[in-house]
Formats: structure tokens, C-alpha cells, sequence
């Protein structure tokens, strides 16, 4: 999350997007430019959220309604200098805590489908993991694994990733 300017709260990255890029571009954009990190964005949509934007009334639609669409990125490099730097601070937090600090209701929502989207891939990384151990294995040894591997799975948790957002 990134501090607000003018606030004692902590955001996620967001803003507008441009005309020649794509919402998806966007989001990354903004990630570099408000929290100063580069990554893979998840291009499945965490969600579209309707909210008010006091400071941007007459450039959202009418009375200031906005629309923002969530993505989930992983961060793969961490700038030391970034271009708003001065305005936004970079802080890393654990789910619970960024749950602690979110201000708004579709905030949390955001964090909720960010962590579904985060199980799924997980589990297609373990799947592939798992089908490339098995390639020499029986049919028996296949099956055990598969249930080691589910076990495993209901305890993993998404580390190290950030959410994006543009409206």
C-alpha cells in the first residue's frame, strides 16, 4: 500500500489511464509511478468498483462518479527512487494488516478476490509442479501425491504481491 497525500491513510496505487494504452497498461503505470515497482500483472480482473472522487468530479462522469478496475501484480523489482516518491510512501503489509487499513468497504472486497486469484495460481503452479515430478511415477505414487499435494495447498498464503488499481 502507498500513503495518500494530505492523509494519515494508506492507499493502494491508482489513477486515470491515458487513451493509447489499456487499462491493464494503466495499472502499471501507476504501480511504477505512485509505489515505485515493476512486475507481472495477473490480467484477471480483481473486480470493477463504482465509487465518488471528491477531487476529480468534473474528470469522472457525472458528480463524480468514478469506476475502477483492481488487478493483482506481482512485484518482481523494487525502485529506490520512483517519479511521485515525495508524494507516496511504499509500505509492505501483511494481508491482515492492509484488512486493518482499508478505508473502504470495496477496498476490502479488492483484498478478498485478490487472495482467491492468488489461491488459484497457486494451485496451477502446484498442479504443474506435481505433473512434472509424476512423469516416471505409478499410477499409485501419481494419486498419493496429488492428496500430499492438496493438504498443502489449503495452508499456502500469497506473500509478496501488491494491488493496482486504476479508475
Amino acid at each position: 500500500m502507498i500513503s495518500s497525500p494530505n492523509r494519515n491513510d494508506l492507499v493502494f496505487p491508482k489513477g486515470g489511464w491515458e487513451d493509447d494504452e489499456t487499462v491493464e497498461e494503466a495499472a502499471c503505470r501507476e504501480a511504477l509511478e505512485e509505489a515505485g515497482v515493476k512486475g507481472i500483472l495477473n490480467e484477471k480482473s480483481l473486480g470493477v468498483w463504482e465509487f465518488r472522487s471528491k477531487s476529480r468530479q468534473e474528470n469522472c462522469c457525472l458528480e463524480g462518479g468514478c469506476r475502477g478496475f483492481m488487478f493483482a501484480l506481482k512485484v518482481t523489482e523494487e525502485l529506490e527512487t520512483w517519479p511521485e516518491k515525495e508524494n507516496h510512501d511504499r509500505k509492505w503489509l501483511s494481508i491482515n494488516e492492509a484488512f486493518e487499513l482499508c478505508r473502504y468497504e470495496w477496498m476490502r472486497r479488492a483484498l478478498e478476490a485478490f487472495l482467491q486469484v492468488m489461491e488459484e495460481d497457486r494451485k496451477l503452479e502446484r498442479m504443474e509442479e506435481v505433473y512434472s515430478q509424476t512423469q516416471h511415477q505409478s499410477p499409485f505414487q501419481m494419486l498419493w501425491q496429488s492428496v500430499q499435494s492438496c493438504q498443502q495447498l489449503a495452508i499456502s498464503l500469497p506473500v509478496a504481491n501488491t494491488v493496482a488499481y486504476a479508475p
